[in-house]
This record gives structure tokens, sequence and C-alpha cells, in this order.
């Protein structure tokens, strides 16, 4: 895969008129969404520089088009074991809203998978499961083709994230 832009893939389902789009990727086996209106683009993994004195999870910075992003290791974030990143890794530039204003931030994962339509019944709360650090990230569960897919807060994660840079 080069870096250049990668198309997002269509739904292919019929849309409820109150549904949500998100667009799903695989990170440590599970696979996570978000709402495919943060997503600004889906760019091939061509590394970033680091930057001193910041946490793990910040990998470092990446030049967008003259816009210095900071790019966020999910792995690290979450905890899961590494890899070394491989021809599917990319990084999905996302727009997020915080108490700053707008940000540009990039996520690495191990892969894109779907887009899927979701409507709010179909959106689960997320069970209680003691002081889970980052379990306020997590906006709901969704149960689609069979599976279950963890629904990201990506204003809060990304907020989370950078606020230490």
């Amino acid at each position: 895969m080069n870096a250049a832009a990668m198309a997002v893939p269509a739904s292919t389902e019929k849309d409820a008129p109150d549904s949500a789009q998100f667009l799903t990727f695989v990170c440590a086996g599970e696979e996570y969404g978000v709402d495919i209106l943060c997503v600004q683009e889906i760019k091939g993994w061509d590394g970033v520089t680091r930057v001193p004195y910041t946490p793990a999870y910040l990998l470092g910075v990446m030049n967008l088009r003259g816009v210095i992003v900071p790019v966020i290791d999910l792995r690290t974030r979450f905890d899961v074991e590494q890899r070394a990143p491989d021809s599917s890794t990319v990084v999905i530039v996302v727009r997020v809203h915080s108490d700053h204003g707008e940000k540009t931030a990039g996520i690495v994962v191990d892969a894109v998978s779907e887009v899927y339509s979701v409507t709010p019944e179909n959106i689960k709360a997320t069970p209680d499961l003691g002081s889970v650090g980052d379990g306020a990230c997590v906006r709901g569960l969704a149960s689609v083709d069979g599976k279950m897919v963890m629904l990201l807060d990506i204003d809060k994660l990304v907020a989370s994230c950078v606020e230490a840079m």
C-alpha cells in the first residue's frame, strides 16, 4: 500500500433515515468504529517524526499538506500487544471538536474494515466494568453482521491523548 489516500468502502445496506455511518477498523483483533463524519482521510503508513518527552502512545507528528498532525498509536493507547507496521497498517486522519476548538489527529490502526449504517436503537450502552480509564472513550456497542463493534467517542479519545502534547 502506498501513502496515497485510500478509498473508503461504501455501505451496501439501505440506510434508515436516523442511522449514522461508522467507519470500522481492526486494532489487535478487535473491531472499532468511528463516526464517518469525523474522518478526513485514510493514509497508508509512512512513518512519523518523533517528538521528545511525549507519552508512548503519541508516536509523533506527520506533515499533512502543511498541517502538523499528532499521530496516536491505538495499540499503545489501549495497552495491547505491539506489532510492527505492515502493508495493511493505516493512519485514519480525523477532525475532532475539543474545548480548545477543532483539531486534526491521526490514529494508527491495523486495517480498515467497512462502513456500516447503525440506527440509534442498535447502539447498546457500554456495560459498567469498574474503573476502566479509557471506558469513557467507548460511546457504545453495536452488533453488525453478526459481530460486536465498539463505537469510539473519537472526540474524547483524541482530547485525552493530545492534551499531553
